[in-house]
């Protein structure tokens, strides 16, 4: 049993339980249409009151997550999400098919910059080496799913950014430069709240769990040719290793 201690004036214990709320929900320990337990086995649960539970079953409510019904309680309303499968050919239109009815990926921004230690050191590149630097977003049936920030050593790829503009498509992009095939050689995964700006981007409730994939791909030789960072809300995708 998880256990919260109340540290600020019920300000965060509130959140956090709405937190373990929506992690009971991804993790698939409630299902849509499940009943949650009462106000007073939630209370009990997490060493609240009920005041404190209550403020945080409207959040999710607010949210669309649960939906309470006059004499009968409150149920998940919303736990359908996207499974994103992640391994040695980790492709995002290929991982989606069929889950959505269109899927688009949108360019933020682009620029080249100086190599992180981190960057250099998945790229297998010289620290301060210039990379490029990709900002994007992508979407399914209109609703944002992914947050993604990917690096690419410049010395292979100068005009990426160009590139996959013309092409609208990673695949297609990588194979313009001979490369016909590439595969992932680490995922790590954790999570983590949205930032400010990753909530108004990804159109997020304050709070609101992201699933991050740092992720690590090479061509047919093992060379590395991108690092990504990947942002996806966990209400919406689950990534399957």
């Amino acid at each position: 049993m998880t256990v919260l201690k109340d540290v600020s004036g019920g300000v965060a214990l509130w959140r956090r339980i709405a937190d373990a709320i929506r992690l009971d929900i991804v993790g698939g320990k409630l299902a849509e249409g499940d009943r949650l337990p009462t106000e007073a086995v939630l209370a009990e649960r997490f060493s609240a009151n009920r005041h404190t539970v209550r403020r945080a079953l409207a959040v999710l409510a607010q949210d669309g997550v649960v939906g309470a019904e006059q004499g009968r309680g409150t149920f998940v309303r919303n736990a359908r999400r996207l499974s994103y499968p992640i391994g040695k050919r980790t492709r995002f239109r290929e991982g989606l098919k069929g889950q959505a009815s269109s899927l688009t990926s949108v360019s933020l921004s682009n620029r080249l910059e100086n190599a992180t230690a981190a960057v250099a050191k998945a790229l297998d590149i010289r620290s301060a080496s210039k990379v490029v630097r990709l900002e994007g977003m992508s979407l399914a049936d209109g609703v944002s799913i992914s947050r993604s920030t990917t690096w690419l050593p410049y010395r292979r790829f100068p005009d990426f950014a160009e590139r996959i503009a013309r092409f609208a498509s990673t695949t297609e992009t990588f194979a313009s430069y001979g490369i016909e095939d590439y595969a992932r050689a680490s995922t790590r995964i954790s999570a983590r709240h949205a930032d400010v700006e990753e909530t108004k981007l990804l159109g997020l409730a304050p709070g609101a769990i992201l699933l991050v994939s740092e992720a690590v791909d090479v061509d047919a030789e093992g060379v590395p040719i991108s690092y990504a960072l990947s942002r996806f809300p966990a209400e919406r995708m689950e990534l399957v290793v």
